[in-house]
């Protein structure tokens, strides 16, 4: 006897709002765990990028998206450059986190919002990174007024951080760029 499951029946709507979204193909992971091995912030997640990945498959939504393993995600591309079947698992991590958003579901880790908007203004307001100037306000917004005050020197005198922000070419456009994308969040809401 031969067992025949259709595709069809796998594809919850959660499945399906996750594929349309992201454009990936779900169903198309089959456990490999290779995504997970190289994962560098693994160690910090919940949930593991299989087991995320299983989770959507499973269409276990409220599972996935209140888990802390989206939002510690940094999208570096690990798992995706190392997925056999070219699923692109930070993009769908991502769509995750955007719909976890739209829902209305915050961060466990508050900080991650918090930090997230920080680099934003930040980019926004300099044309590139001002690392002083983000480790500054982060510091400052999340109440960590002296964390790692005692390792600046050293990174001054190496030369791994710039006293003053640098300016670029294009900054006005970047700015631009971002309310605009300001505005598509709030028409998104």
């Amino acid at each position: 006897m031969r067992w025949e499951i259709s595709t069809g029946a796998l594809r919850s709507d959660f499945v399906k709002q996750v594929e349309a979204n992201s454009g990936q193909n779900i169903l198309a992971c089959y456990q490999c765990g290779k995504c997970s091995a190289g994962c560098p912030v693994a160690f910090e997640m919940d949930i593991i990028p299989n087991q995320i990945i299983r989770l959507v498959q499973l269409g276990m939504k409220e599972e996935v998206l209140g888990s802390r393993a989206i939002w510690i995600c940094a999208s570096c591309q690990t798992c995706t450059t190392r997925c056999p079947q070219e699923v692109d698992i930070a993009q769908v991590i991502d769509t995750l986190r955007n719909m976890a958003y739209r829902e209305g579901r915050s961060s466990l880790e508050k900080e991650i919002l918090l930090f997230n908007r920080i680099f934003i203004e930040n980019l926004s307001s300099h044309g590139r990174l001002y690392e002083l100037g983000l480790i500054r306000d982060f510091n400052l917004r999340s109440g960590h007024l002296l964390k790692d005050v005692t390792k600046a020197p050293g990174m001054f005198m190496k030369g791994k951080i710039n006293p003053l922000p640098q300016r670029v070419k294009g900054s006005k456009q970047l700015r631009i760029l971002v309310e605009k994308i300001k505005a598509m969040e709030e028409v998104h809401k």
